[in-house]
């Protein structure tokens, strides 16, 4: 284990301790936010100690196997324990590497996940279909929810845009936290059924996730900044749908910045929707702005849909997927399409707890 892994770790057990006293303390207990956050931390520190503990049993049991292994009688055991204890540990070692990774609060929130037709027309608008299709496949293979917020169909079939709201969660993680990393350009490359002479057409979709804000933050847009209008809702839905002017589009006039929701069915409940969606889109553009400081090398999340801004390209006649932002092939898309994102998904995860780990290590180093 990494001497500066290990620091941390204690560090981690002698806060455990602190935690506990806080908990207990009268002004701790009646103020409620304040209690919330630290029964949050203390129950990651009390995981985080926990694994560090088995960690440290097993690195106990490989010094009495490597003893036992001089004893001739007791050496294949011994090598068969020491074995069971490294394997054991190296384990432990990644997950309380990742646990050590600070996390990103929104990772806890659902999300609002936006598709967007770019370069390619009614090709373009038949693969944004395509990804909405894979992360609801996805979606339910996990057991989360997924609505429609709002769409807009393309000529042909598939979307020109559509919104989808994905709630649930997973192994202790919110929908953002999983998904996060979905957003950028997507690129396509395939023959159109509307091809006739066989030839491979390139074309691209966007995506973003966002982190769906508390109510309480959508409220909190300023009403003189907004301009709310009602219409019809068009495409799916059924017949109620159509009758009545339940849809809503709502303009935040400073920024130009629109969001509708046309799937519920009473007009107060897509409202409060479209300031959902509204206030997600606003945070994110703060969000970018912030990142964007941060590296000015890092291009914005929704990317202009141009086929050059992609971050994955999904080649139909090969039967493969590749995300260039960490060099991953795989040769399963029909597989991929169905919603089976999962070890793309865990790999994007992987590579940014790598980095963050070595942020950190440089970060312990430096201090």
């Amino acid at each position: 284990m990494k001497p500066f892994v290990r620091d941390s770790l204690l560090r981690q057990r002698v806060r455990l301790h602190e935690l506990d006293a806080l908990l207990s303390a009268p002004d701790v207990v009646n103020d409620r936010d304040r209690f919330r956050a630290l029964s949050r931390e203390h129950s990651d520190a009390a995981e985080m100690v926990e694994a560090f503990n088995r960690y440290e049993q097993y690195e106990a049991d490989l010094a009495t196997a490597t003893d036992m292994a001089s004893d001739p009688e007791l050496a294949d055991m011994a090598q068969e324990e020491a074995e069971t204890a490294r394997s054991e540990m190296a384990s432990l070692e990644q997950t309380l590497e990742l646990m050590l990774i600070p996390r990103d609060p929104d990772d806890e929130r659902n999300a609002f996940l936006e598709i967007r037709a770019g370069t390619g027309g009614d090709e373009s608008a038949l693969f944004a279909g395509d990804l909405a299709r894979m992360y609801t496949r996805f979606a339910e293979s996990r057991g989360w929810q997924v609505e429609t917020i709002s769409e807009s169909a393309g000529e042909v079939g598939g979307y020109k845009e559509i919104v989808l709201r994905v709630a649930g969660r997973q192994d202790g993680a919110g929908v953002y936290g999983q998904l996060r990393f979905e957003s950028g350009g997507h690129r396509v490359q395939r023959v159109p059924a509307t091809e006739t002479q066989g030839r491979i057409h390139t074309s691209a979709a966007t995506v973003a996730v966002m982190p769906e804000p508390d109510e309480a933050q959508a409220v909190q847009l300023n009403p003189a900044e907004l301009r709310i209008d009602t219409f019809r809702a068009s495409g799916a839905g059924g017949q109620h749908i159509n009758k009545t002017d339940s849809a809503v589009r709502v303009t935040h006039l400073p920024s130009g910045i629109t969001a509708e929701c046309q799937d519920g069915r009473s007009q107060h409940s897509n409202k409060a929707k479209a300031l959902q969606v509204l206030a997600a889109r606003l945070q994110e553009i703060e969000r970018s702005e912030r990142a964007a400081k941060e590296a000015a090398t890092r291009k914005g999340l929704i990317g202009s849909g141009d086929r050059s801004d992609r971050i994955r390209t999904y080649n139909f006649p090969q039967g493969r997927l590749t995300d260039h932002r960490i060099n991953l092939t795989l040769y399963k898309l029909e597989r991929v399409m169905e919603g089976e994102i999962g070890e793309v998904i865990e790999a994007l995860k992987l590579a940014r707890g790598a980095q963050e780990m070595a942020a950190l290590e440089s970060s312990h180093h430096t201090a």
